[in-house]
């Protein structure tokens, strides 16, 4: 009876591998063809006693492939090789060091693969890991009546046979009715979704669509041509390759370049064509959505210097017009003959006065528009005249050179607004300016021994916050520990031109 059994699990097996093959291979090619190979390989042992093992080196690379056929680890690449060259010669194959070492090797290449899951693509996973195992241990089981000398050759064999047999037909129900292909789309789809741009969604579609040669390429707008992640162009037209198209309202925006055998499951290449078409929307959104906030801001910043520039022009008209003309007034009504004129000898004091008010309001109005000297020597001349003309001591330190216009009179008026603030409200003997680079920025800071309680709402800090946000900018305002103070304007140096010191006390 023994010796019928034997033969009988041995024929069961091997057709139980080519049909369980025959039919996985109609929704996974790959895998199915590993069957139908352990299969052939099975008989071919029944042949030819010295190919009696030649069947291990399929169902190791079935059992470490599982569910897409494909080796994604070393050690899985590893173990699968060693195993077909050691199965291809009987003598090195029936050694039981040999097989146990092959025991382990499967046992670990499942468990590195195991670990390398996550969510739902771990419980998918699951069937995988069990089958390897158990078939690890099969192979540890001849292993040991082999080095033990256990003397069950029989009932090693029929284990070996049924175990054999069950994870092979596992597999394949598993293959056929689990949901491994759903898990590995709602992972992709949400490791997709995560991404924030286009960069690297090459490399997690060759991760889970087991394709190392896939090549994600995108359409260059309104060509043809398309580019990879490096803008380098791409010929979508390789041998023994299959380009896929990625659309979007009809159009295509991206293509797959990969290996036919990736269709092998039809749903698994839909579902990844669909997410990443999701994430290419998503990635273009949030691009445009960051040019768009980009152009905000560029805009902020040609508002702020187109008003910059406006001020230098009403400077340079003030000085062209009306106070050229009270000067020349005011030379006119300083000549000899004028100032004998007994008929304009009481008024002419009274003219001379208002001449020159109306020029010390015109120097005052363009003062606030902008100082004349910061167009000419910059923050480092124009801070210490601001600060000669406060009613209280001014310290003034600047260690940067020339800026752009915009970031300096930037700068200038925060400087003006917090020295007016403090003259106005805080009762402060002392403030100090300190205007320097660092990290990259240029940072005025405006500190003073006063009473504090700046109001950062107020319209004039509120208009200095506004003027430096537009720059890529901001503006501190804080209370200081020992008193008083502290404003600080930060804005990136946009175009320095020198370096020069200026210290006043």
């Amino acid at each position: 009876m023994a010796d019928v059994a034997l033969p009988l699990a041995d024929t069961g097996v091997g057709v139980v591998l080519v049909a369980c093959g025959a039919v996985t291979a109609l929704r996974q090619r790959r895998v199915g063809l590993i069957m139908v190979a352990g299969g052939v390989a099975w008989f071919l042992g029944d042949l030819a006693p010295a190919l009696v093992l030649l069947h291990r080196g399929p169902l190791v690379h079935l059992h470490i492939s599982y569910p897409t056929g494909r080796l994604r680890r070393p050690l899985a690449v590893v173990t699968v090789l060693s195993a077909y060259v050691a199965a291809a010669f009987e003598a090195i194959a029936r050694n039981p060091w040999l097989t146990a070492g092959l025991a382990i090797f499967v046992a670990a290449a499942a468990g590195d693969l195991f670990a390398r899951t996550s969510g739902p693509a771990r419980r998918a996973a699951v069937p995988a890991l069990g089958a390897a195992c158990g078939f690890a241990a099969v192979l540890a089981l001849s292993s040991a009546n082999g080095l033990l000398d256990l003397g069950a050759d029989h009932g090693v064999l029929l284990t070996y046979d049924a175990v054999v047999c069950l994870v092979v037909m596992w597999l394949a129900l598993d293959l056929r009715y689990g949901r491994w292909t759903e898990a590995t789309i709602t992972d992709l789809v949400m490791q997709l979704g995560r991404r924030a741009d286009m960069g690297g969604l090459q490399g997690e579609l060759r991760r889970w669509l087991g394709d190392p040669s896939l090549v994600l390429a995108y359409r260059v707008p309104g060509r043809a041509e398309y580019v990879d992640e490096s803008a380098t162009p791409v010929d979508s037209s390789g041998a023994n390759r299959v380009s896929t198209p990625i659309l979007e309202d009809g159009e295509p925006v991206a293509v797959l370049i990969h290996d036919p055998a990736t269709l092998d499951d039809p749903n698994l290449m839909t579902a990844a064509i669909s997410a990443l078409r999701l994430a290419v929307a998503n990635a273009r959104m949030r691009a445009e959505v960051q040019a768009r906030i980009a152009d905000v801001a560029r805009s902020r910043r040609r508002i702020v210097e187109a008003a910059d520039a406006q001020r230098r022009a009403i400077e340079r008209a003030l000085d062209a017009g009306p106070q050229q003309r009270l000067r020349r007034v005011a030379a006119l009504l300083e000549r000899p003959a004028v100032k004998q004129d007994p008929a304009l000898a009481e008024q002419l004091p009274r003219v001379l006065a208002e001449v020159a008010d109306g020029q010390a309001e015109l120097r005052q109005f363009a003062h606030g528009v902008r100082p004349a000297v910061l167009g000419t020597a910059g923050l480092a001349a124009a801070l210490p005249t601001l600060a000669a003309h406060t009613a209280h001591l001014t310290e003034v330190s600047v260690t940067v050179g020339r800026l752009s216009p915009a970031v300096e009179a930037a700068l200038y008026f925060a400087c003006a607004e917090a020295l007016s603030n403090i003259a106005k409200h805080a009762g402060a003997s002392l403030a100090a300016v300190d205007v320097r680079e660092e990290d990259g920025s240029v940072i005025a800071t405006i500190i003073d021994n006063g009473r504090g309680g700046a109001d950062p709402t107020g319209s004039g800090l509120r208009g200095l916050a506004d003027r430096i946000e537009a720059l890529g900018g901001t503006l501190l305002i804080a209370a200081r520990p020992t008193g008083g103070t502290m404003v600080e304007a930060r804005i990136p140096p946009r175009g320095a031109v020198g370096r020069e010191d200026c210290h006043r006390r």
